[in-house]
């Protein structure tokens, strides 16, 4: 099998493990309900061999659960819009710069949370320390992603929030299909590992170690499944 890579990202890593070869799986653009178990059996079972690994964007896995938000309904607040102006926007795009996302926030964690979170984020960002804003408030404000209509124009007026029962989703994907996956939040600043099927032996360090460079791109790629196999 000739393994095809995104544009930047080799085709072949090595690590102190040995050399991985990663394979990047196309597929069609994935919109809101598309059955989750019915990708990995159309575009990742009939290339899937014993021994591989599978990572999975944690876009894909959200969108297929319907876990998204939409523009309309939240309603931005002057808080929401006055905090947004202080937050420094990254490579990986603007995060809670957004006023919408920081809504999404205030939303979820409410406004005290939010205020705290924020006074934190300033003194220790005089400290040169970064990332406590979302650190304080969690997964679910840290992993939201869209409302960002650039790269992708249907994620304009979208949130994705992370997926829900991530561990879960990956043991019912390998009890239907046999295949190995975990669930990844990888950007421009880095790689979380978000869920795992309880058959992967491998340490969480070698799992994010081998998406690290987000091999599945940032843009319009389509290519939400990393196969990963070792040589």
């Amino acid at each position: 099998m000739e393994f095809y890579h995104n544009p930047g990202k080799p085709a072949v890593i090595e690590l102190a493990e040995g050399r991985f070869a990663r394979h990047a799986i196309r597929t069609p653009f994935v919109k809101v309900g598309t059955d989750y178990l019915e990708l990995f059996r159309r575009y990742v079972l009939p290339l899937y061999q014993s021994g591989d690994l599978v990572a999975v964007s944690e876009k894909v896995a959200a969108l297929c659960q319907g876990r998204v938000v939409r523009r309309s309904d939240l309603r931005v607040g002057l808080l929401a819009r006055l905090l947004a102006r202080c937050v420094h926007q990254t490579e990986a795009g603007p995060g809670m710069g957004l006023p919408i996302k920081m809504q999404f926030a205030i939303d979820q964690c409410g406004r005290g949370r939010v205020l705290w979170a924020a006074v934190r984020a300033g003194l220790d960002k005089l400290r040169g320390v970064h990332g406590t804003f979302y650190e304080l408030l969690g997964p679910e404000v840290r992993g939201l992603d869209g409302f960002y209509g650039r790269d992708i124009p249907e994620y304009a007026d979208m949130g994705i929030r992370i997926p829900a029962e991530p561990d879960r989703l990956c043991d019912q994907v390998c009890a239907a299909t046999g295949i190995k996956s975990f669930i990844v939040d990888a950007n421009a600043l880095g790689v979380e590992l978000l869920g795992r099927a309880r058959s992967i032996p491998e340490p969480e360090e070698l799992l994010t170690a081998l998406v690290r460079d987000n091999p599945a791109g940032q843009e319009r790629q389509l290519t939400p499944f990393i196969l990963i196999r070792k040589l």
